[in-house]
């Protein structure tokens, strides 16, 4: 399947639930969404176990209109994820690993009806790393470039050592790992206040995440593990020098870890869903233009409008915009099945 287009854009952060996986659909299980259309059959709304989900405000499930919408903003590739509240994070790992079977047999359905327009991450059960593992390499028997992973899952972070034969199948598979924050604002009672657990708990849980995985050794052990940071790596570009700092004057903080934490930092790949134009201009100067992808979090309320024109408003070289709207994710698709 060629993946090669001339000119468009191909988006990396963009959440859809397939018809087949709506409770709505008559489809049964707490975890699915309840679509609600009006009569013209436009998206009314969007309800998980009976609440409406005022963040959702584009469309979630119709292929056809998500496509259409996004050709109008220059956008004709997509690389679509499962929504992240219906990703099964507080249940047993055997339970957890039937859902997301179900979730990339549906995701996996949606990207064969589009050869080369759609591409998906699946879900894993990160609750048992053999069995996440095991799910990773049938997600990607089904076409899956990978799966969309959460900064923690059982109050384990993702350095943990009991993930480790996990990240090794990814690794070795050249599987991309997608990190997106869940929805739970860090157990903090400040992020309950302003909306702030989606403001800045989010960015923050994504960058906990990051470091714990440099400062654990796993991308150092694993040179070829492809992961994607969600929002920008939300806080986690600043950081750095205060890792690099840690690593030299604490012995805690080389425990796992023989480079400086720059070296696995530079390993990283990054959306552009950052909300701000200089900390995305600073972001491509940190890390390369060969290490950021276009993103846009649709369709929730914190997505970006205009991808696509904030990019081009960087005033890249035309080689760095490509790779940052087009080449980096074809570049990974292509990875991804070369490994297979």
């Amino acid at each position: 399947m060629s993946v090669h287009h001339d000119g468009g854009a191909t988006d990396v952060h963009i959440h859809v639930t397939p018809p087949t996986l709506l409770a709505s659909e008559g489809a049964h299980g707490a975890w699915r969404p309840t679509l609600v259309r009006d009569g013209a059959g436009r998206q009314e709304r969007v309800e998980l176990e009976g609440r409406p989900m005022r963040s959702i405000v584009k469309e979630l499930s119709d292929l056809e209109i998500i496509l259409t919408e996004n050709l109008r903003r220059g956008i004709d590739r997509l690389v679509i994820s499962p929504w992240v509240s219906t990703l099964p994070l507080e249940l047993d790992p055997g339970a957890a690993a039937e859902i997301c079977r179900v979730q990339n047999a549906a995701l996996a359905q949606a990207a064969n009806a589009y050869p080369g327009r759609l591409f998906a991450f699946g879900a894993v059960p990160l609750q048992d790393a053999a069995i996440a593992a095991e799910v990773l390499d049938e997600a990607l028997g089904l076409g899956l470039i990978g799966a969309e992973i959460t900064p923690s899952v059982a109050n384990r972070w993702l350095g943990d050592p009991a993930l480790e034969p996990f990240f090794a199948a990814a690794a070795e598979r050249r599987a991309a790992l997608f990190v997106h924050p869940g929805t739970h604002g860090l157990g903090l009672d400040v992020y309950g206040d302003y909306y702030l657990w989606n403001a800045v708990a989010n960015p923050v849980e994504t960058a906990s995440a990051a470091a714990h995985l440099i400062m654990a050794g796993t991308l150092e052990r694993h040179p070829d593990l492809v992961v994607v940071l969600a929002h920008g790596g939300g806080v986690l570009p600043s950081l750095v020098g205060r890792l690099e700092r840690a690593f030299a004057v604490r012995g805690e903080a080389r425990r796992a870890l023989r480079e400086g934490p720059r070296a696995s930092f530079s390993r990283l790949h990054f959306d552009t869903v950052t909300h701000d134009r200089a900390v995305l201009a600073a972001l491509v100067a940190a890390v390369g233009a060969d290490h950021v992808l276009l993103g846009s979090d649709h369709p929730f309320d914190m997505g970006l409008d205009d991808p696509v024109g904030e990019v081009r408003a960087l005033g890249l070289s035309p080689k760095d915009t490509a790779l940052v709207l087009e080449e980096n994710a074809t570049a990974l698709v292509v990875g991804v099945r070369r490994s297979r």
